[in-house]
């Protein structure tokens, strides 16, 4: 599926659940990102995420640090190495963003997992 159609399948709700695992979500985060700054890139992000997960009968699955946290990371990818040439080029070029734990490098884990990240950004402090 090309992007626009990734994008649109994600605001309508119509993504199936299976195919908006962590790589769809940092690949919505940098479409949004290649189509304005990074405040509007957030509001469409959060609305689509927390859309599609209401949609999908779990609204409490929306983390707002991650978010928040995952967006800026990927900005800060597409201003140090470039935006790839496309999503394809991006995904190949910052293989980290996929790891699983990366935002562990940045907060303790009890702070993620805490009901207060999940629905407020906070700021990170590096685990002890």
């Amino acid at each position: 599926m090309n992007d626009p159609e990734f994008l649109q399948a994600l605001e309508s709700c119509s993504l199936p659940e299976q195919e908006f695992r962590h790589a769809a979500h940092v690949r919505a985060a940098y479409l949004y990102l290649q189509q304005g700054e990074f405040a509007t890139a957030l509001l469409r992000l959060q609305s689509s995420i927390r859309r599609y997960a209401a949609a999908h009968g779990q609204p409490g699955r929306y983390h707002e640090t991650m978010t928040v946290a995952y967006l800026a990371l990927i900005q800060q990818h597409i201003g140090e190495r470039g935006d790839g040439g496309g999503w394809r080029g991006f995904a190949d070029a910052n293989p980290e963003l996929f790891e699983r734990g990366l935002l562990l490098r940045f907060y303790p884990q009890a702070q993620l997992e805490s009901d207060l990240a999940r629905s407020s950004f906070l700021l990170p402090h590096p685990p002890a």
